[in-house]
């Protein structure tokens, strides 16, 4: 029971912290801040192992910000006395503005400063002129900003965090951090926070902590299937965007969803598919602009997309570039549009809001990347749903992430879900129309087009948009790139073809009106659902009863 466990109140915080959290709406701290913020106020190092979206973020930043505020309760000189290490830039944003909420009452007393964006050094030197108290970026650029001495954390610093600490080895960040280690003092606290103990952490842990305190909390990495429901669809290539197209045109899966593919390529190749039948999608990977992936990132937290299609490209975690500082010595592929930036992440560590579905359409390389992927959604308390495509070549990489979800718990196993795929084949035809349409010229010319476009949005990002704050709300990120021909007769699914068990339920996408529509608040069930279908699953009268057909592999069905 809450009742029975520690309250923020009886933590010793700041009164000002007190009301901020309170606006946050936090009546009861999660059970991660509630064991690590006491520890962190006694002044022990922390090593805090605890799945995605258990509010690990505030667990560090609370503490932080209280003992700033206690050492300015005494006359001392400005200075930065604690820096957070990220491995993305769109983390790296996030974690300023969790801070900046949580420091609402106390803002001229606790100043924070994001140098992890794509600005040159001497842009960012003013603003670490005036001492920021807290620091945020990523290793490269915090070592850029000391090398150029704009920085000096010798003397001040008193707090180090490293947030995903489990992804900046991966990031290829192993050489910064260790060239940044000489630029600190020998004393200082330290905390790592992490989703997964790897090989990584366990590194980082003898190089950062001294006696650090271990909170491993909850056994499974994510929620078990009360929370988080998983299911897995063995499909090949055609099959995927025949389902794809099932489950997004009929409205099979409701409210906003992930969509992750392996490449940049294989992005734009699923929205330019998606475009052919009017279902509008963003796109997020690492050769957009910064401004304009945290920019899209807020767009679907406020309710202006339904769909993100994501990479979660392994081509920036290659083993082979692991402390190169340099960018682009990866593998490399030919007729690359654009560079890719090796400090993007969107399945690591960024808080999408009310995410009601993740679907991998392409199966993740690690097991890493699987929960890191699925943990964007059932965050917190919410529910979620994750279904995961797997071709006949990808059964082992299964398998492996099975045996490590169900280790600690068997509640965490993905079960089988299993369409009647005769019931969808009239739908076939057509989407066999639309993949002819999306070449590989068609791709290539989208790829170039976007970023073209998304440059352009970048610069009005920040220039325009800072004076004309209202304006930005007009700037979408999901409209038509066309490369491909547009074939008319697709963006309507005519009644027949709709499987007969699915009439009354599915709710086919009527073209470009949807578009134009103001956002529904998460949870507004739509008219053709309300009285016979409201609280109904529209997936569940689309699929029969599925054994264990991995010899128990499966859990529950």
């Amino acid at each position: 029971m809450a009742t029975d466990r520690l309250q923020f109140h009886e933590m010793g915080l700041d009164d000002r912290i007190l009301k901020a959290l309170a606006d946050l709406g936090w009546a009861h701290p999660t059970l991660i801040q509630e064991k690590a913020i006491p520890l962190a106020l006694e002044g022990k190092d922390l090593l805090a192992r605890a799945r995605t979206g258990s509010g690990k973020t505030a667990a560090y930043a609370v503490p932080l910000i209280q003992r700033i505020l206690t050492s300015k309760q005494s006359v001392r000189e400005q200075a930065v006395t604690a820096l957070i290490l990220v491995p993305t830039k769109e983390l790296g944003q996030q974690v300023q503005g969790m801070i900046r909420q949580l420091t609402a009452y106390c803002a001229r007393d606790v100043r924070v400063a994001d140098i992890s964006g794509k600005s040159d050094l001497s842009a960012q030197r003013p603003i670490l002129m005036e001492k920021p108290d807290v620091v945020v970026g990523t290793p490269s650029r915090v070592l850029a900003h000391l090398s150029a001495q704009n920085l000096d954390l010798q003397s001040s610093l008193e707090t180090l965090v490293i947030d995903e600490a489990d992804l900046l080895f991966s990031f290829g960040f192993e050489a910064d951090l260790k060239s940044l280690l000489c630029h600190l003092p020998k004393i200082y606290q330290s905390y790592l926070m992490s989703a997964t103990l790897s090989e990584d952490v366990q590194a980082l842990k003898e190089l950062l902590l001294h006696n650090p305190v271990i909170l491993k909390l909850q056994g499974s990495q994510l929620p078990d299937s009360s929370q988080l429901q998983q299911y897995s669809v063995k499909c090949e290539e055609e099959d995927k965007f025949l389902l794809i197209y099932t489950l997004l045109k009929l409205r099979l899966v409701q409210g906003k969803t992930l969509l992750f593919v392996g490449t940049v390529e294989r992005c734009y190749r699923l929205k330019l598919f998606l475009e052919q039948f009017s279902i509008p999608a963003c796109v997020l990977n690492s050769e957009l602009p910064v401004h304009s992936r945290c920019h899209i990132i807020t767009q679907f937290n406020q309710g202006f997309y339904d769909y993100i299609i994501a990479t979660d490209e392994e081509v920036l975690a290659d083993p082979a570039t692991k402390g190169q500082a340099a960018e682009g010595k990866g593998k490399k592929k030919k007729k690359n549009p654009g560079p890719k930036d090796k400090e993007y992440g969107v399945s690591r560590g960024i808080d999408f809001q009310n995410v009601s579905n993740v679907i991998n359409f392409d199966f993740p390389t690690t097991v890493e990347s699987y929960i890191h992927r699925v943990g964007r959604t059932a965050r917190a308390d919410n529910p979620g749903t994750a279904l995961t495509f797997i071709s006949h070549t990808e059964l082992p990489l299964l398998a492996e992430v099975e045996d490590a979800l169900t280790g600690d718990n068997a509640e965490c196993a993905l079960k089988p879900y299993e369409f009647k795929m005769e019931e969808i084949e009239g739908f076939r035809y057509r989407c066999r129309d639309a993949m002819r349409s999306v070449t590989k010229q068609a791709v290539r010319e989208a790829r170039l087009k976007e970023i073209k476009q998304e440059l352009l949005n970048s610069e009005k990002l920040k220039t325009y948009f800072e004076d004309n704050p209202r304006d930005l709300q007009l700037l979408r990120h999901d409209k038509d790139l066309h490369p491909a021909v547009i074939k008319p007769q697709l963006k309507n699914v005519p009644e027949y073809l709709i499987p007969p068990s699915l009439r009354g339920v599915a709710n086919p996408m009527s073209g470009r009106k949807r578009r134009r529509e103001k956002p529904k608040p998460q949870g507004v069930v739509k008219k053709p659902f309300k009285k016979d279908y409201r609280g109904r699953n529209p997936l569940k009268s689309f699929r029969y009863a599925v054994g264990q057909s991995r010899g128990g592999r499966s859990g529950k069905s």
